[in-house]
């Protein structure tokens, strides 16, 4: 990796905002149609509106693709109404990442053969934003560079994450021009119980899977038909349809027939070129109330507040939410408490049992129906 950078065009360049996940581990505030990545939990910015912001440093409007859930297409032209009408793409059903990246994929190289992208998701917290710009420019370049090679972001580990998978890193080299190392990706590690992740971080040599990626748009539907065929033929019935009235039409009919796997099995943990660029800068995948203490201050008594009215006495190490600004809420000598509130929901745990969620979820289901999901 000594080559000199060339001049890649801006007008080349796309990035696409993978904004799919509904989150149930942020229950009652994330919902089927309210997902985690529109909560305004940031200094009233939902994680969405921090990612577009953050992308908008690299290219224009009109080359940023948001992919998302049919629910969620309110949500999201409310929340970045720059965004041109036709870049929100709402997915039929679900059907994992690998067809959504091939189909945001066709879609780019329709407007440009030539064209890179690069894949971020809007549930994530990156900062300081200069420091992931820096990153994913020198990715687009390499790629520009580099046409055959698939590029994922590597996150240094703060502690032995059981919850995130893994990458095994090779050498560290300095791409000339480029201001962040790459390293070749030995290995994709699934999600290690305790033990093998005290060894991944002790080791050195791994890093977190941030599930970003950058590559050319031919190439990653290359690697698709070469691994995953039965993608191909809806991915081009829906290519030939996007410029025509039939597009919608094209979309129902064959997005559900794309496999259901991810980039990762598909694609990078078979493909021969694969790198690494380090992301050396806050990142949070936002999957659990209590990755939201890692993120926002906490007051005197280490709580964790969001809510416009609120009184607490004699509270420490709670964590307490209302989306409500005209509903009060009250602890008396709590510890170690989840209490979140929302229109219609209010839950109520020790921090340490909020693992078991989605087990309460099964049972209001069962119960209920849809109605509070």
């Amino acid at each position: 990796m000594t080559k000199q950078r060339s001049s890649a065009s801006g007008d080349t360049d796309y990035v696409v905002i993978m904004a799919g996940g509904a989150g149930r581990r942020l229950w009652p505030l994330s919902r089927q149609n309210r997902p985690k990545h529109l909560l305004p939990l940031f200094g009233g910015k939902s994680l969405m509106q921090l990612c577009y912001d953050r992308v908008s440093g690299l290219v224009e409007p009109d080359q940023i693709l948001v992919l998302t859930n049919r629910l969620f297409v309110d949500g999201i032209r409310e929340a970045i109404p720059d965004l041109p009408k036709d870049n929100l793409i709402a997915e039929p059903e679900i059907r994992d990442t690998a067809a959504a990246i091939g189909l945001a994929a066709t879609i780019v190289s329709r407007e440009n053969p030539d064209a890179a992208m690069a894949v971020v998701t809007a549930d994530q917290l990156i900062e300081p934003a200069e420091d992931f710009q820096t990153a994913a420019r020198d990715a687009l370049h390499f790629v520009n560079d580099h046409p055959q090679a698939l590029v994922t972001f590597a996150i240094k580990p703060t502690y032995a994450s059981t919850q995130f998978g893994y990458i095994k890193l090779g050498p560290v080299a300095q791409y000339d021009g480029c201001i962040n190392p790459f390293s070749p990706v030995a290995a994709f590690k699934e999600k290690p119980n305790e033990a093998t992740a005290l060894q991944y971080v002790a080791d050195g040599g791994y890093a977190w899977n941030s599930g970003m990626f950058v590559w050319k748009a031919a190439t990653i539907l290359n690697h698709l038909r070469a691994n995953l065929p039965a993608a191909i033929e809806p991915l081009e019935a829906i290519g030939k349809a996007w410029k025509g009235r039939g597009r919608n039409q094209a979309l129902q009919a064959w997005f559900g027939k794309i496999p259901k796997i991810s980039i990762d099995y598909a694609v990078m943990e078979r493909a021969p070129e694969v790198y690494a660029i380090r992301l050396d800068c806050r990142w949070h995948d936002l999957g659990s109330f209590a990755a939201l203490a890692e993120v926002i201050e906490l007051d005197g008594q280490r709580n964790l507040v969001i809510a416009e009215r609120r009184e607490l006495l004699d509270c420490r190490d709670n964590i307490v939410i209302s989306d409500r600004p005209d509903h009060l809420v009250a602890c008396l000598g709590a510890k170690n408490m989840l209490v979140v509130h929302s229109d219609d929901a209010t839950l109520v745990c020790p921090i340490e049992e909020a693992g078991r969620l989605k087990e309460l979820l099964d049972r209001i289901q069962k119960s209920t129906g849809e109605k509070y999901l």
